[in-house]
């Protein structure tokens, strides 16, 4: 079994340039690293003109789909019927897109076969991460 979920969505600009209103994104979960989720937009679709990607917790994501939540530097929250905006905050500014609601559903539905919710603590490995915090402390 694969330990690696990838889907990619559709996300929607908010406020963008007319050039670009629809942009590529990647969603990605890793077994390894349990409690994250990883979005990543290709070069093209950012104004860095490289690929950026943010990760944020997963239960983030559980909960935004369903109402408001986030407080820091990304925020999920549902928007209508089928979509939901997710808002990530910068120094440089904020992007904020809208997200088919039934394809993060999709996504977290896979991730939750992987890993179950309530789960995630047995799928860390604390000696396999203390010992990279301290190779990177050297």
């Amino acid at each position: 079994m694969s330990t690696v979920i990838e889907q990619a969505v559709e996300a929607r600009l908010v406020a963008a340039a007319p050039r670009m209103p629809t942009i590529p994104a990647t969603l990605h979960y890793d077994r390894r690293d349990p409690f994250a989720v990883r979005m990543s937009f290709p070069a093209p679709a950012t104004l860095e003109g490289i690929e950026v990607y943010w990760t944020f917790a997963r239960e983030l994501l559980v909960h935004g789909v369903e109402r408001a939540a986030g407080e820091g530097d990304v925020r999920v929250r549902p928007y209508g019927f089928d979509r939901t905006v997710v808002e990530f905050h910068a120094p440089e500014g904020t992007a904020i897109v809208h997200i088919r609601t039934g394809d993060l559903r999709r996504f977290l539905h896979r991730t939750m076969a992987l890993v179950p919710a309530g789960q995630e603590h047995r799928h860390v490995d604390l000696d396999q991460d203390l010992a990279e915090l301290m190779r990177d402390a050297c």
